[in-house]
C-alpha cells in the first residue's frame, strides 16, 4: 500500500481551525506567529467577498483578525475604510484607525506620501470624493478592486476537519476489527478507554433530573449501546440527546448548540438504536418513522417513513445488522422495513389489540412481541411465521408490557400489568415467577435488566421501581423515582464513571431522573 505524506502545514492549519471554532483567539494567534502558517479560511468565500464589495466593514474586520494577509493588501483594506468614515464625516475615529492600526502605521513608514495624504484628508472642512479617489475611480470601484485581490487570499474548508480525520481513523480501525464496535477510545493514549467499574450494581441515589417545559414530558428514554447517549423523545415531538454522567444537553453536538433539534410533527413514543450506535430511530404518534444518522457529530434525518403504520408507534428495535428495522403500533401490528430500499418488507399480524414492545432475541433469528390482548408472541423475522404464542399467566387476559432478552442466555423476562414478572423460555414455559407481593395499586408498568442480567427493574403505577435479584428471584431494592406516574425506563448498557448503573425514568411530571436513594425494604 502506498504511504500517504501529510504536510507538516496542512497538521497546524488543523489545529487553527480547531482553534478557530473554539473561541481559543489566543492559542490561534500565538501558533499562527510561531509557525508562520495561516488559515486564511473564512466561513463563505463569497460572503467575506460581498460584505467587502458592500462595505460591511464590521465583518471584513472582524474576519481579517483571524487572517494573515500580505501587508499591501491590509492597507487597502484600512485605506477604504478611512475614506468611508471620512465621507460620513466620522472624522475622529477615520484619525484614530490612521494613527492608532498595525496596517497604517506600515504605511506611514513604507509609503509616507500615501499615508500623509490621508492625513490631509482629514483636515478637509468638506468632503470631495474626486480629490478622494483616483479620476475614473469611485467607492464602489475600490471596493470591487479590493475583493477581487483578496479573493485569492482566503478559502473556505469543510467544519470541523480535525474531529472528521479522527473519527474516520477510528471507524478505519473498527472496520479492520482494531477496535471493537461501541469501544468508547482514548485518542490521547491511542488505546480503547479502560473501564472504570465491571459491577453490576443497582441505582440507590439520584444523580441528575432533567426538567422540561411546564407543558412537556418524556415519552421515552433510551442509552445508545456504547453508553456514550442518553435520548429522549417527548410529547412535543423532540427528540434530545443528554449527556447522562451531567444531566444536561449535549451541546458539542453543534446542531443542538444551535438549537436545531431532531423533530417529529406529533409525540414521540418510541425510540431504538442499532447494535454500532450508528443510527437511531425514532417513532411518533402518528405511525411515522425517522432513522437518524450519526457521522462526525451531527444528526441527518437519513430515512422516513411517512406511513408506516396507521396509527402511533409503540416500539422499535434494528436487526443485528442493522439492514431492517422492525415496528410496532396500536394498530395490532409489526412491520418490516428495509433502511436501504426505504420500503415495507414485511408484515406481521396475531394480535388482536395494541402491540407494546418488540424486540430481537439475542442471535437476531427471532422477534419477540407483546400484547395488551396478553399474549406474547414468537416470530420468525425472515418469513414473518408466528412460531409460537402464549401467556405468561394461561387464562388470565392481563396486558403484557414487555419482554426483555437476558444477557448471555436463551431465557427472557415477560412483565405484564400485575405485580409479578416471569422469567420464560421462548417456547413459552415459565422458569421463574418474580412478585413484588403487593397485591392492589402496585402493578407494573415497563421493566428493564441491567447490562449483566443481574437486576430487573420494574417500574410500577405507585411511582416505585422495584429492583429484584434475578439470580435469587426476590425483591432487593425499593426506589421512589417520581410524584406522578412514570412511563418507562432504560439502564446503561455500558460501565460508568461514577456507579451504581443508573436507571432513567421519564414521568408525566416533565422530569427525567437517575433513580433517587430509598432505604431498602
Amino acid at each position: 500500500m502506498t504511504e500517504l505524506e501529510v504536510d507538516a502545514q496542512d497538521v497546524v492549519r488543523l489545529m487553527l481551525q480547531f482553534c478557530k471554532e473554539n473561541g481559543l483567539k489566543e492559542s490561534l494567534k500565538t501558533l499562527q506567529q510561531e509557525s508562520q502558517v495561516a488559515l486564511n479560511t473564512v466561513e463563505s468565500v463569497e460572503g467575506f467577498l460581498t460584505d467587502v464589495q458592500t462595505g460591511n466593514w464590521d465583518a471584513v474586520l472582524q474576519a481579517c483578525q483571524s487572517l494573515q494577509l500580505p501587508m499591501g493588501k491590509l492597507m487597502s483594506v484600512y485605506e477604504q475604510i478611512v475614506l468611508e468614515l471620512l465621507e460620513l464625516r466620522e472624522i475622529d475615529v477615520a484619525r484614530a484607525m490612521l494613527r492608532q492600526t498595525e496596517a497604517m502605521l506600515a504605511m506611514k513608514q513604507e509609503q509616507p506620501e500615501r499615508y500623509t495624504r490621508l492625513e490631509s484628508l482629514c483636515s478637509r472642512p468638506i468632503w470631495d470624493a474626486r480629490e478622494a479617489y483616483d479620476s475614473g475611480s469611485g467607492k464602489e470601484t475600490r471596493r470591487i478592486e479590493i475583493a477581487k485581490s483578496l479573493s485569492t487570499e482566503v478559502t473556505v474548508v469543510p467544519p470541523s476537519r480535525l474531529l472528521v480525520l479522527i473519527g474516520q481513523a477510528l471507524k478505519w480501525q473498527q472496520h479492520q476489527g482494531l477496535l471493537p464496535p461501541g469501544t468508547q477510545f482514548d485518542v490521547f493514549r491511542g488505546t480503547a478507554a479502560a473501564k472504570p467499574d465491571e459491577n453490576d450494581d443497582f441505582p440507590s441515589k439520584c444523580t441528575h433530573q432533567i426538567k422540561f417545559g411546564k407543558k412537556s414530558h418524556a415519552e421515552c428514554a433510551a442509552f445508545s449501546p456504547d453508553g456514550q447517549y442518553l435520548v429522549s423523545g417527548t410529547i412535543d415531538g423532540f427528540v434530545e440527546v443528554w449527556d447522562h454522567e451531567t444531566g444536561k444537553l449535549r451541546k458539542d453536538l453543534k446542531y443542538q448548540a444551535n438549537e436545531d433539534l431532531m423533530m417529529h410533527e406529533e409525540a414521540v413514543l418510541s425510540l431504538a438504536w442499532s447494535k454500532d450506535s450508528e443510527l437511531l430511530a425514532t417513532g411518533d404518534q402518528g405511525g411515522k418513522i425517522k432513522v437518524w444518522v450519526w457521522k462526525v457529530r451531527t444528526g441527518q434525518c437519513a430515512r422516513r417513513f411517512d406511513k408506516a403504520h396507521s396509527q402511533g408507534i409503540t416500539s422499535l428495535c434494528f436487526s443485528r445488522d442493522s439492514t431492517q428495522l422492525c415496528s410496532a403500533s396500536y394498530d395490532a401490528s409489526m412491520r418490516m422495513h428495509g433502511l436501504k430500499s426505504g420500503k415495507m418488507l414485511k408484515e406481521m399480524r396475531g394480535h388482536s389489540s395494541y402491540i407494546n414492545h418488540c424486540c430481537y432475541t439475542l442471535d437476531g433469528l427471532r422477534l419477540v412481541s407483546s400484547g395488551s390482548d396478553g399474549w406474547v408472541k414468537v416470530w420468525d423475522p425472515k418469513t414473518a411465521e408466528n412460531l409460537h404464542s402464549f401467556r405468561p399467566n394461561p387464562g388470565v387476559e392481563v396486558p403484557v408490557n414487555c419482554c426483555c432478552v437476558l444477557p448471555k442466555s436463551e431465557h427472557m423476562v415477560v412483565c405484564d400489568r400485575s405485580s409479578t414478572a416471569y422469567v420464560m423460555t421462548l417456547q413459552g414455559q415459565v422458569v421463574k415467577t418474580i412478585s413484588s407481593g403487593k397485591k392492589t395499586g402496585g402493578d407494573f408498568l415497563t421493566a428493564c435488566v441491567s447490562r449483566f442480567g443481574t437486576w430487573l427493574y420494574c417500574l410500577a403505577e405507585d411511582q416505585t421501581m422495584y429492583v429484584f435479584n434475578l439470580r435469587e428471584g426476590k425483591l432487593e431494592h425499593l426506589v421512589r423515582v417520581h410524584d406522578k406516574e412514570p412511563m418507562a425506563c432504560a439502564s446503561t448498557p455500558t460501565a460508568t464513571s461514577s456507579p451504581p448503573t443508573p436507571t432513567t425514568v421519564p414521568s408525566s411530571s416533565g422530569a427525567l431522573e437517575k433513580a433517587p436513594e430509598t432505604e431498602p425494604p
